[in-house]
C-alpha cells in the first residue's frame, strides 16, 4: 500500500476550473445504468490540464462544445488538455448499480436504486470535480421502467415527467440553489408514501413526503412529525427557514450512514425513520426525533454554507450536531439530553483522542476521508462550537450565525470563517479559542484548592496539562470553566463561568465561613479531563444538592467509579473487596425522591459500562476490573433490593419514557446481579405492549443468565424473524452474551437468514456490538475474540470498505491493556496489513495503529 499518499490542509490549492451547471441524464438498468452529464466550465487559468475524478467508471463518449475530444485515461482520473475558458462538457459513462456493494455512488438496495455522494462518492456516478468547493446549479432527467420504479426524484423541485415507448417513464427535477456534488442525490423505486406539509413563517406551503418500503406506511408517522418539529424548531431558534417547494424523506435498508442531508432529498437509514410502538424502543423514537432534525438543520448549516474542503468537515458537521442537541433539549429533557452528549465524548471520543486515529477537529492531513467522520469530527466539534456559545451567550451568538449566513450563504468556507462571523458580531476575542481547531488530543486540567477559614477565602489553581497528541509547540487552550460553590448542607453560594487561558491559573473567592463543596466544570463546559482529589461526603452533597441535574449525575458517576477502582486496586493488592455503606445510602436517596425526573434518576442508578471505566484511566488490569465491577454492581443491587423491587412495581403500567426508563434500570439493575425473580422478567416480557419493555425484559434474561433465557430469545426470534430492524436488536443481544460459546455463536448467526454481510445495520448489530459493546468476551484471555473480528474485517474488506474501517476501532486501542492481550491484537492487526488488496480505509487506521 506505498502508493497511498496523504493530502494535506496545508496544500489546498483553489480549483483551476469551475463549474456553473450540470444537467445530469440518467437512464437507470442494474447492471448498465446509462448517465449523460453535460457541465457549463469555466476557468481563468487557462492551459492547465483538466483532471476529472473517477472510480469504476466505463467511459463511452467525452465532448467538448458538443464535439468528440481526446482524452486520456490515467488511474482514477480523466485528463483533457487545450481547453477553452469557457465550453460545455458532455461525458457519458456506464455504471453497475447492482454489482456496487460499497454503498457509495448509485447503487441498488432492496431493489430500489439510491445514492450515497458524501464524501466521494459522485465519481462513482460520472467523471467530476468531485471536490466540496465547486458548487453548481443541478438539473436532473430520470428514466426507468415505470411499473418497478414510480417514484423517481432527485434534488430540487419536480419541473417536468412524462411516459416514454417500453413501458418506460421520466422525471426532471431543477434545483436552484448551487451545491457541491456531494449533495446529489437520486432515488428510484416502488415505495409507501406519506405526505403532508408545512407552512413557513412567511407563509410558504411546503409539500412533505416521506418514502419507505411497502408495508411500513404506518411507521413513518414520527418521522413526518419530528420533521414539522425540526421545522418550526429552526424557524423560531434561529430564524432560519426552508427554502424550495418540497422536502423529501426516503428510507432505505442498505446505508453506511445514519442518514444524508441532499438537498431537499434526505435519504435515511431505515433505523432512523421507521417507528411504532410495537418495534421500536422509546430511544428509537428519540434517535429518529434527533437524527430528522440533524439531517433538516444541514439545509443552511451545510448546504446553503459548505465546506471549501473536507478538512473543514467539522464547519458544518459539529455545528449541525450541536444544532440538534439543542433542538433535542429544547423539546425534551435537557439534562438527559445533555448526559447523552457527555457520555459520548467521555467514553468514545476521549479514546479516539488517545489512540492512533487522533486528530483536531480539523484534521491536518488524510488518506481516507471516510475515517474522519469521526466523534471528534462530530461531536467534540460540537462541543467546541457549545464553548463558543458558553463565551458569547445565546444573543451573540445567534447574531455570529446571522453574519455568517450573510456572509457566505451559497459559497464553501472554512472554520476561520465561521469563528471571524462570531468574533465580529460579538466583539469578544476568540484568537486563543481557534487553538480547539488545530490541537489534537484531551487537555488534563488539574485542580487543587485551599482555603483559609481566619479571612473566609477559597482559592482554586488549575493546571492545564496538554496530551502529546497536541504536537510540538502546544499552547495553553482557552477553556470556558463552570464553577458552582455549594455549604456543606448543600445551599448554592455562587455560581459562575472562569476563562482559563494559561498553563497555570489561580481563582480566589471570598466570604465563605466554612470550605465550599465545589461542583467543577459543570455541566461539562469543556471537552476536558478533570483531576481533582474528590472526598465521598463532598461527591455525595453534590449528588444531591448541585443545581445542576447534570453536575449530580457525574457526581454519581465518580461516587461509583472511585468504589469501582478502589477495589480493582485491592484485588492487584491481593486485599478484600469492599463498599461503603455511604455509596449504598447515596444511590438509595435518589431512588426514593419523588421530586426527581425518572429518566434522570435512570441515568444516576446506572453502573458506568467497562468501556466507560477504562477510558478513565491509562492503564488497567482488565481482568480484576472486570471483577470489581461485577463485585460493586452486586453489592449495591443487594443493599438496594428492597428499593429497586419496590420503585419498580410502583413504575410498571405507567405509560410513559420517563417512568420505563427508571423501571427498565431497576431491572437491568437486579438482573446484572442474580436478584431478579424469573417470574418478574417472564411477566414483563409476555404482558409488555411496547418494543421498550419487551426488549429490556429479553435483555435482562440475557444479562442475569437466566434459565429461561434461550426459550424468550426464541420467541422473540419467531415473532420478529421477518423484522429486519427488530431483528438487529435480537442480534445485538446474542453479540453481548457473556458465556464463552459467545464467539462460535456469532460465526453461527451470521449464516442466519435474516443475516447479510452486504448489509451494514446487520453487520454492526452482529460483528459490530460484540466487538464494540462486549469488552468481556472480546478481550477475552485466548485472543478468541480478536480473531473473530479479524475473520469478519478480511470478509468486509473488499465488499464495503467503510464498513469494515468503522468497527475495526475497539482492535486499534489496545494501548492501556497488558503485554498479552496487545500482542494478541497487534498481531490480528498485522494479518490485515498483509492482506493484498487492503482497502485504503483499512489501510490508514490499521498502519496508523501499528505505528504507534
Amino acid at each position: 500500500m506505498s502508493e497511498l499518499q496523504a493530502k494535506h490542509l496545508k496544500d489546498y490549492l483553489a480549483p483551476a476550473f469551475t463549474i456553473s451547471t450540470l444537467a445530469l441524464d440518467v437512464n437507470l438498468f442494474p447492471n448498465a445504468t446509462r448517465v449523460i452529464a453535460t457541465s457549463e466550465f469555466n476557468t481563468e487559468r487557462q492551459g492547465e490540464p483538466l483532471l476529472l475524478d473517477g472510480d469504476g467508471l466505463k467511459l463511452i463518449s467525452v465532448k467538448v462544445d458538443g464535439k468528440p475530444y481526446a482524452y486520456e485515461l490515467l488511474p482514477g482520473q480523466l485528463k483533457l488538455v487545450n481547453l477553452p475558458a469557457h465550453f460545455s462538457l458532455e461525458i457519458e459513462t456506464e455504471i453497475d448499480p447492482l454489482g456496487n456493494t460499497s454503498l457509495e455512488g448509485l447503487y441498488m438496495s432492496d431493489g430500489a436504486y439510491c445514492t450515497q455522494c458524501e464524501a466521494e462518492g459522485f465519481r462513482r456516478i460520472t467523471y467530476f470535480l468531485d471536490r466540496p468547493d465547486v458548487l453548481a446549479t443541478y438539473r436532473v432527467r430520470v428514466e426507468a421502467p415505470k411499473a418497478g420504479f414510480p417514484y423517481l426524484l432527485s434534488n430540487g423541485n419536480k419541473v417536468d415527467s412524462g411516459e416514454l415507448p417500453g413501458e418506460r417513464h421520466f422525471v426532471v427535477w431543477d434545483d436552484p440553489f448551487p451545491k457541491p456534488c456531494y449533495l446529489f442525490a437520486l432515488v428510484a423505486g416502488d415505495f409507501d408514501l406519506l405526505e403532508d406539509s408545512f407552512t413557513t413563517a412567511s407563509g410558504r406551503n411546503v409539500a412533505l413526503q416521506v418514502f419507505v418500503d411497502k408495508g411500513n406506511l404506518h411507521k413513518a408517522h414520527h418521522a413526518m412529525v419530528s420533521l414539522k418539529k425540526s421545522m418550526e424548531w429552526d424557524e423560531r431558534r434561529f430564524g432560519l427557514e426552508y427554502d424550495l417547494d418540497i422536502y423529501m424523506i426516503v428510507a432505505v435498508d442498505f446505508f453506511n450512514m445514519g442518514a444524508m442531508e441532499n438537498k431537499g432529498l434526505n435519504i435515511f437509514n431505515t433505523k432512523y425513520v421507521l417507528a411504532d410502538v410495537e418495534t421500536a424502543t422509546d430511544d428509537d423514537f428519540h434517535g429518529i426525533e434527533s437524527v430528522v432534525g440533524h439531517e433538516y438543520f444541514h439545509n443552511w448549516t451545510g448546504n446553503r454554507v459548505t465546506c471549501r474542503d473536507w478538512f473543514q468537515l467539522s464547519l458544518k458537521e459539529g455545528l449541525t450536531v450541536f444544532r440538534d442537541q439543542e433542538f433535542s433539549s429544547d423539546v425534551g429533557s435537557r439534562a438527559v439530553n445533555r448526559i447523552q452528549a457527555i457520555e459520548v465524548i467521555k467514553n468514545q471520543q476521549f479514546a479516539e483522542d488517545s489512540g492512533p486515529m487522533a486528530h483536531p477537529i480539523r484534521p491536518q492531513s488524510v488518506i481516507e476521508m471516510n475515517n474522519f467522520y469521526t466523534v471528534t469530527v462530530y461531536n467534540k466539534g460540537a462541543e467546541v462550537i457549545r464553548m463558543m456559545h458558553t463565551l458569547l451567550g445565546e444573543e451573540k451568538f445567534q447574531a455570529g450565525m446571522k453574519l455568517y449566513f450573510a456572509r457566505h450563504d451559497g459559497q464553501a468556507v472554512t472554520c476561520d470563517d465561521f469563528v471571524a462571523a462570531m468574533e465580529d458580531a460579538s466583539g469578544i476575542d476568540l484568537s486563543q479559542f481557534r487553538l480547539w481547531y488545530n490541537q489534537a488530543g484531551t487537555p488534563t486540567l488539574k485542580i487543587v484548592d485551599d482555603f483559609d477559614a481566619d479571612s473566609g477565602r477559597y482559592s482554586l489553581s488549575i493546571s492545564q496539562q496538554l496530551p502529546a497528541q497536541a504536537g510540538e509547540g502546544a499552547k495553553p487552550m482557552h477553556i470556558p470553566f463552570a464553577l458552582e460553590l455549594l455549604s456543606a448542607d448543600g445551599k448554592s453560594l455562587s455560581s459562575q463561568v472562569l476563562d482559563v487561558k494559561l498553563a497555570e491559573q489561580r481563582f480566589e473567592f471570598t466570604g465563605f465561613d466554612a470550605k465550599p463543596v465545589a461542583s467543577l466544570l459543570q455541566d461539562f463546559s469543556a471537552p476536558v479531563k478533570l483531576e481533582y482529589d474528590f472526598g465521598t461526603s463532598q461527591l455525595i452533597t453534590l449528588m444531591r444538592h448541585a443545581s445542576s441535574e447534570v453536575a449530580r449525575w457525574e457526581a454519581s458517576v465518580n461516587l461509583i467509579s472511585r468504589a469501582i477502582w478502589a477495589n480493582h486496586d485491592a484485588l492487584g493488592a491481593g486485599e478484600a473487596m469492599v463498599l461503603d455503606g455511604r455509596v449504598a445510602d447515596a444511590f438509595r436517596a435518589t431512588l426514593l425522591d419523588e421530586e426527581l425526573d425518572p429518566a434522570l434518576a435512570a441515568r444516576i442508578i446506572s453502573i458506568p459500562s467497562i468501556n466507560a471505566l477504562i477510558e478513565q484511566v491509562a492503564s488497567v488490569s482488565f481482568d480484576h476490573l472486570v471483577h470489581a465491577r461485577h463485585y460493586v454492581l452486586e453489592e449495591l443491587a443487594a443493599n438496594l433490593e428492597d428499593e429497586l423491587l419496590s420503585k419498580y412495581r410502583e413504575l410498571v403500567g405507567i405509560d410513559s419514557p420517563e417512568a420505563r426508563a427508571l423501571k427498565n434500570a431497576c431491572l437491568a439493575m437486579l438482573c446484572r446481579a442474580g436478584l431478579c425473580p424469573e417470574a418478574l422478567v417472564q411477566s414483563q416480557f409476555e404482558q409488555s405492549l411496547n418494543m421498550t419493555d419487551s426488549l429490556a425484559a429479553l435483555a435482562g434474561a440475557v444479562a442475569g443468565e437466566m434459565d429461561i433465557a434461550d426459550e424468550l430469545l426464541g420467541r422473540f426470534e419467531a415473532r420478529w424473524k421477518d423484522t429486519p430492524l427488530v431483528m438487529d436488536k435480537w442480534f445485538v443481544l446474542q453479540s453481548g452474551r457473556q458465556d464463552n460459546d459467545t464467539p462460535s455463536r456469532i460465526r453461527a448467526l451470521s449464516h442466519h437468514p435474516a443475516f447479510s454481510l452486504q448489509n451494514p445495520n446487520r453487520v454492526r448489530s452482529l460483528i459490530g456490538a460484540f466487538a464494540a459493546a462486549n469488552p468481556v468476551q472480546f478481550h477475552r484471555a485466548d485472543g478468541e475474540g480478536y480473531k473473530l473480528l479479524t475473520e469478519y474485517l478480511i470478509k468486509l474488506n473488499g465488499l464495503n470498505p467503510q464498513v469494515a474501517a468503522r468497527i475495526v476501532t475497539p482492535l486499534i486501542q489496545f494501548a492501556k491493556f497488558d503485554a498479552k492481550r496487545q500482542g494478541m491484537m497487534k498481531a490480528c492487526l498485522n494479518e490485515l496489513l498483509t492482506l493484498p488488496e487492503l482497502s485504503r480505509d483499512l489501510f490508514e487506521k490499521v498502519s496508523k495503529a501499528l505505528a504507534q
